[in-house]
Order: C-alpha cells, then structure tokens, then sequence
C-alpha cells in the first residue's frame, strides 16, 4: 500500500511538473533530494551507535529491569486480565521500557512478542481481544522520556541543540497517552453497550 502512495506522489509530481512548465527541474531535485538523505543516513550512525550503546549499558546495569520493576503495577492496572506471570506481560513490560527510553527500534521484537503471546490466550479467535487493542493504544502513543531517535535524526540534521525537545516530547507523549487510553477504554464501554 506504501509502495503506491509514493508511485502516486512520484507520478503527481512529475505531472505537475510537466503542467507548469518546469521539467528541468526535476532531475537536480531528484539527485539533491537522494544526496540529503545519504548525508542524514550517515549522520544517524555516529549518533544511533551512541545511543545504542548506552542503551547496552543501561541494560547491562540492570535499569531497564529496574525500569521493567517500576512499570508493572502499572501495567497490572492497564492489562488486569492478564495473568501476572504470563510471558505477554514480560513482552509487554520490555515495550513500554523501551519506548519510554525513545527507542522504538528496539520496542518493535517485545510489540510483536507481546501480540503472540496475547493472541495465545484470546478467546475472541482471529478478533483482537481488549487487551490487545489497548496495548496497541500504548503503543502507539507511547510515552518518551528520551527521544533518542529524534534526538540523533536532529543531530544528524546540524541542530545547535539535539536535545532541546526533552520537554516537550514528555508533555506531548504523557499527553498522547492519556487521551489515547481514554478513548480506548470509553470506546471499549461503547462497543460492548451494542
């Protein structure tokens, strides 16, 4: 489906192009627009090694269990049909650790683990049961507390201060998670009144 929004956008593009006249400008647009996203590729590296790697050491030094310790009443409260001990907790638990720490690239394996440890247990059959809807709701809005991606693509883009977004991200990541949990949970009521 991606691939064909950006055929169309291409197409679009080049037709619009055509239509006003300005097909000379589409070949230098084409090889500036491909050099920028090298030049911000290869900026992302430095800065994504280093955010790896301290992400290595806080799991090596046991915060991310820690963090993990400092999540699960929460969750028990958000997923109370999930039995405690359950593996989809676990993988629950590491998703939101790691999208807490800004790295969604990380969060992805314990998302996915997490829906097949739930599907498992749904009664629903090939329906997403509540819990699943609900932590897809958390997911995607999940809140940040360093957004290490964000932080490492505005490096990688000459900003003066990478890091200047910490605010902002955690008011506007509580705030997206708040009324994404909201609407899940007045949905969910809605839905079973039917």
């Amino acid at each position: 489906m991606i691939g064909y929004l950006w055929a169309a956008l291409i197409c679009i593009s080049v037709l619009t192009a055509a239509l006003r006249g300005d097909m000379a400008v589409i070949t230098p647009g084409i090889f500036s627009a491909a050099e920028s996203g090298v030049k911000v590729a290869f900026g992302l590296i430095g800065t994504m090694t280093f955010w790896l790697g301290i992400m290595k050491l806080i799991e090596s030094s046991g915060m991310m269990e820690l963090l993990n310790r400092l999540l699960r009443p929460l969750a028990r409260l958000i997923f109370p049909r999930l039995p405690a001990g359950h593996p989809a907790m676990n993988a629950i638990l590491m998703n939101l650790s790691a999208n807490v720490l800004g790295l969604g690239n990380a969060a992805t394996p314990f998302g996915i683990k997490a829906m097949e440890e739930m599907q498992r247990i749904n009664p629903l059959g090939e329906t997403a049961s509540d819990e699943m809807c609900t932590f897809l709701v958390i997911n995607t809005s999940s809140i940040t507390l360093i957004p290490t991606t964000v932080m490492a693509l505005r490096a990688a883009a000459g900003a003066a201060n990478p890091a200047d977004i910490l605010g902002a991200t955690i008011i506007a990541t509580f705030s997206s998670t708040t009324v994404a949990l909201c609407a899940d949970r007045l949905l969910r009521k809605k839905v079973k009144r039917k």
